[in-house]
């Protein structure tokens, strides 16, 4: 199976990051991040059945383990049904996110529904507001 452009990308950077911890990226663990990343799995369950499919010695264990550090990365939310984050992951090609350029060369992709909340952090940090919300953005 051809996997696309952005899915390629996802499966770098959640790779980077999980050698960024220490993680060893086995072939078994690649194969999760591809089952993950190509389906819409509902349950860890779900993940191993496929998984399964292209290498029987993937035990249940290994997927939840897999799941667990995806989940402590940031990379997926079980509340999200096992799909891979917006934020996390998605560069660029994600409607209703904006991208943020750091200077290590990573491109952070926040989605524009937490970006009131973001922003309102920093202000808050910052002293330029206490506990009002943030209702509007306008760049001039």
């Amino acid at each position: 199976m051809a996997i696309s452009t952005s899915t390629r990308m996802q499966k770098d950077i959640i790779v980077q990051k999980l050698k960024e911890k220490g993680c060893r990226m086995t072939k078994q663990r690649k194969i999760l991040i591809d089952v993950i990343l190509e389906n819409e799995c509902c349950c860890c369950k779900e993940i191993h059945f496929k998984a399964s499919k292209r290498d029987p010695k993937i035990g249940s264990a290994t997927v939840y383990r897999m799941v667990n550090m995806l989940e402590e990365i940031g990379a997926i939310d079980r509340r999200n049904m096992y799909r891979v984050n917006c934020d996390s992951c998605e560069i660029g090609e994600e409607a209703g996110c904006v991208n943020v350029k750091l200077d290590d060369q990573r491109t952070i992709a926040l989605p524009l529904e937490r970006l009131d909340e973001i922003l309102a952090a920093g202000l808050r940090m910052y002293g330029y507001m206490d506990s009002q919300r943030v209702v509007g953005l306008e760049i001039s």
